[in-house]
């Protein structure tokens, strides 16, 4: 779905307290980020899915978890059996978020030579100018 710049919206994201805002940092949280991708690949369980990050505390995956589910982007599937066993999986909207985001991150990995190179740039350029002064 491609995102028009110039479209009349009724939100603006330069607003603090935007809605359209909240959602982006949502998505585009360091944990939103990748549960979106790795959900992108199939349903999971939360256990999976946490071993599946890594590093990521069981508090703050179900954090994350929570906040997707509430904006629709998350399905969280409990079901009655013992032991209890949930499994979570995108939503349309949800897969739709996480194609971007991992188009995002093709890229990302895509350009790392060339972001590396301009931090190096950046480095001695910043080093030249605090020798000379």
């Amino acid at each position: 779905m491609a995102v028009s710049t110039t479209a009349v919206s009724k939100y603006d994201i330069g607003e603090a307290m935007c809605p359209y805002r909240l959602v982006l940092e949502h998505v585009t949280s360091r944990w939103g980020v990748l549960v979106l991708i790795e959900l992108l690949e199939r349903p999971y369980r939360f256990s999976e899915l946490r071993r599946a990050i890594g590093r990521v505390s069981e508090k703050m995956l179900t954090q994350t978890l929570q906040t997707l589910e509430r904006d629709g982007l998350v399905h969280r599937d409990a079901k009655p059996v013992i032991p209890p066993r949930v499994d979570y999986s995108l939503t349309d909207l949800g897969r739709e978020a996480a194609v971007q985001v991992k188009a995002l991150a093709i890229w990302t990995s895509d350009r790392m030579d060339d972001v590396e190179k301009a931090r190096r740039a950046y480095d001695e350029a910043r080093a030249a100018s605090a020798r000379a002064s």
